[in-house]
This record gives C-alpha cells, structure tokens and sequence, in this order.
C-alpha cells in the first residue's frame, strides 16, 4: 500500500473513531446535561458558571503547550514523555495551592460565600488533568482515537450517573462539581490503564528546553484564548443575577456539547494527520482545501439548523423555566459556526513551527475582543449584547486567522471565503425557513421539532444541489463506503 493510501486510511479512521468518540461522548453530555437541568435551578448553574473560567485555565496552564510540541516531534523518546509528566504534576500542585488561597477573594468579588468551598474542591480536576496529558498525547501521535473514545465514554457515563443521582438527592451545585472532578479522574486512569503507559520518573532538562521552546508559545496563545473564552461568565455573573448567568451558563454548556465536540474532533485529527504531510506543499493545500469545504458544509447547517428549532427544541427538553435561555441559545449557535474553520487554519500555523505567529495574532485578535467588550459593558444592553459581540469578533477573527495561514501554504482569505460561502448562504437561508415555520406551526412541540428537522434537511440538501454540489458529492463519496461496510456486516 503506497504512503499516500496508508495516510488516507489513517486519517478516515481516525476521523471515523474520532467522530464516535463526538456522537457518543458529547451526546451522553448533552443527555446529562438536560437531565441536570430539569432537577436543578439556574442558579445553581450560575454558581458554576461564576468559578469556570479558573478551571480553564487552570487546565490550560498544566498542559503549558507540552502536548502540541509533542505531537508535532517526528520521534519521541521514553525520556521525553517522562519529562513532560512530571514537570506536568509538580505544575499542577504549584496551580491547585495557588486556587486553594485565592478560592476566598474569588467568593468576595461575587459576594457568593459558597463559592470558596467549590472553586477549591474543583480544584482538584487540576491533578488529574496533569495525569492525562502524556497518555492521551502518545494516542494521538498514533491518530488512535478509538481508545480515547473508549475512556471518555465511560468517564462521561459513570461521572453522569453519580451526579443525577447526587442531584435528585437535593446536593445542588455540588452534583455539577463533583460530575467535573470525577469525570476526569477516571478518564485520566483510564487513558494511563488502555496506552500501558508506565512514566520512568527521569527529568531531562534538554528535553525540557526542546518542548518548552515551541510549546511556551502555544501556552500564552491558549490561555489568552482561554480567558477570553471565559471571560463572559466573570462579567455576566458580576453585572447581572446569578439567575441570568445560570440561563448562559447552560446555554452555553449545551451549545458546547454539539460545538466542541465537532471542532476537537476535526482538530485533534487533522493537527497530527497535517505535521505528518507539512514538507509537501501541494498535498498539503490540497488536503487543507477540502477540509475547510467539508467542514463548512457539514457545521453551519448543523449549528444554524439548531439554533432556528430552539424555540421548541429547548423548551422540549428543559421544561418551561429554562425560557429564558432560548434567545442566548441561539445567538450562542451562530456565535460558534466559524469555530471549526479557526482551528484547522491555527493548525497550519502549528504544523509550521509558526508558534511565534500563533501568538501575535492571539494578542491582535484579543485586543480588538477588548475594545468590543468594554464597548458592550458600558452600553450595558443586557447579556445578549455580549453574545452578539462575539458573533462580530469570530467572523473578524477568521479574516485575520485565514489571511496569515492563507500565506503559508498559498490558500488565503479570498479563495477560502469562496470555497465557504456557498454553505454559509445555504445554511442560513435554510435556518430562515425553518424558523420562520416554527413560528407558524399550531402542533406539539415534538412534531414541531420533527417537522422543523425533516424540513431543513430536504431543504439544504436541494439548496446543495443548486449551489454546492461539489460538497455534496464529496459527502455522498465519504458516507457511501460506510454505510456499504455497515449493509455487508448486516
């Protein structure tokens, strides 16, 4: 089998087991999540969502770039992923002290007493992140995503399970703590158990620098991103109720369930998938180039298609005191469409060894995310206004990302728009008709959902005829294999 067909065959594979690890793993979440939500109350979100973002970059901080340096070695030794985990465990005992004693003015800022217990019990979640990061690294590096899905499957289901339970038992916001904690403890032993991944406990400080010197950039590029990601739960739950941050929270959260799973999954496969092709530019491009025109076709149906049936589908599925989330539901679905498009082009970037540029463009990108925000605060419009900003910040921020990958491998910002413009106009002329039959519709929610759904889905699919076929026939080329090996099995 010639390399060409080995590296196809890796990558479909990868993006099949990676793609279950998505359907299986996000759609658990989504399950547990709606579940969660029938028996708490948004304030218990709220209370949540409140300590978030010290979680993320706690998280992000642990990993401080390692993994992506990895990844991107063409040969890694013993040694080096000895190296990584310890400097990753004594990293996150230096950054889980460090939210021990700051757990009580985090609680002073929002005048929420409860939060000094939580933010320092979840905690805790930093250690176990520490763990996983070699175990899930070395899988990656061999594109083996079917024992990841394995781990966060069974992680998902199990911490699922305890915190339902917990929640029907009256523990509040502790069932939502303890789900975080003890889903990614046993998702990290799990990972550790599956790879027979033993650490050699010797540190190299060359091996050290190695990484260090790519990753460091990486790190600051993350937890700019990371802030910022989070930086709305910090202003939302200081400016407006714990109620309302709670309605985001779980919006978002939700929202999250469908979002992050597709952009990680595209991410994490084609991350280590492209570094192994990076020398051939022409392969490279090519690859790229249907990527993105894949991507775009498949994601901004789904997530505006989504969006347009939220007013029944939430409603369907929460119960009547989650109203309020639908309208930041949906602004949350458009905010996110252009998320998988960010990652692949930030990937080439990566895959260049352009750490450096990776990280200015963070800052240009933050900078004008800063001017929007205080812009937003002082308007104060309500929570809403907030969402909406990020929708205008994402499509800007893919002008800047597309334009300076676009100069590495020779697909910039013009021929990319062009490759994705057919599915944006389609999907969000798809997204109108729905909607707008959603407000006309005198049935049952759930026939409402239904009726909605089926009718999107001819729709876009006639629409792809008229003005995409290409995508179209790529998916159909992609799907056909699969579903025939599903047939023969049968």
């Amino acid at each position: 089998m010639s390399n060409n067909k080995q590296l196809k065959k890796k990558t479909l594979t990868g993006l099949i087991w990676s793609f279950v690890d998505l359907m299986a793993n996000q759609g658990i979440q989504f399950i547990i999540m709606i579940i969660l939500a029938r028996l708490l109350v948004p304030e218990h979100f709220g209370l949540l969502g409140m300590i978030m973002i010290f979680v993320a970059l706690s998280q992000t901080l642990v990993d401080s770039g390692f993994s992506q340096s990895l990844i991107r070695e063409k040969t890694v030794s013993k040694l080096d992923y000895s190296t990584v985990f310890i400097f990753n465990i004594i990293f996150s005992i230096v950054i889980f002290l460090l939210i021990y004693f700051i757990a009580p003015l985090v609680s002073n800022f929002y005048n929420e007493p409860q939060i000094t217990s939580i933010l320092r019990v979840i905690g805790l979640v930093v250690f176990f992140q520490a763990i996983s990061i070699v175990p899930k690294t070395i899988l990656t590096r061999k594109v083996d995503f079917k024992a990841q899905a394995k781990a966060s499957v069974i992680s998902s289901i199990s911490s699922g399970v305890i915190a339902i339970v917990m929640a029907y038992a009256g523990f509040g916001v502790w069932s939502l703590v303890f789900r975080i904690i003890i889903q990614k403890m046993i998702e990290s032993f799990m990972l550790i158990y599956i790879n027979r991944w033993i650490p050699t406990f010797k540190f190299s400080m060359s091996s050290f620098k190695r990484f260090f010197g790519f990753g460091w950039k990486l790190l600051v590029s993350s937890l700019i991103d990371t802030f910022y990601m989070n930086i709305y739960y910090v202003i939302i739950g200081k400016m407006y109720t714990t109620r309302d941050l709670g309605l985001y929270t779980n919006s978002r959260q939700l929202k999250d369930a469908i979002n992050n799973g597709i952009t990680q999954s595209i991410q994490r496969v084609t991350y280590p998938v492209l570094s192994s092709i990076q020398s051939k530019e022409a392969e490279l491009k090519q690859g790229f180039k249907k990527l993105i025109k894949l991507t775009s076709y498949v994601f901004f149906p789904v997530m505006l298609g989504i969006a347009a049936i939220a007013n029944s589908f939430l409603i369907l599925l929460l119960g009547q005191k989650w109203e309020g989330a639908v309208f930041y539901f949906q602004l949350l679905c458009i905010s996110s469409i252009l998320f998988p498009l960010q990652a692949i082009n930030l990937n080439i970037l990566k895959v260049k060894g352009r750490s450096d540029l990776f990280l200015r463009l963070e800052i240009i990108k933050k900078v004008l995310v800063t001017i929007a925000l205080l812009v937003t605060i002082l308007l104060n419009l309500g929570v809403a206004s907030f969402i909406v900003t990020a929708i205008i910040t994402a499509h800007i921020s893919l002008l800047i990302n597309t334009y300076y990958s676009g100069k590495e491998i020779g697909y910039g910002t013009k021929e990319q728009i062009k490759d994705i413009f057919p599915a944006y106009l389609t999907s969000f002329l798809m997204a109108i008709v729905v909607y707008s039959l959603g407000l006309v519709l005198n049935t049952s929610l759930l026939l409402t959902v239904l009726i909605q759904v089926t009718t999107g889905v001819f729709i876009y699919i006639i629409l792809s005829k008229i003005s995409n076929k290409s995508a179209l026939d790529d998916m159909i080329n992609i799907l056909r294999p699969l579903l025939l090996k599903v047939i023969k099995k049968k």
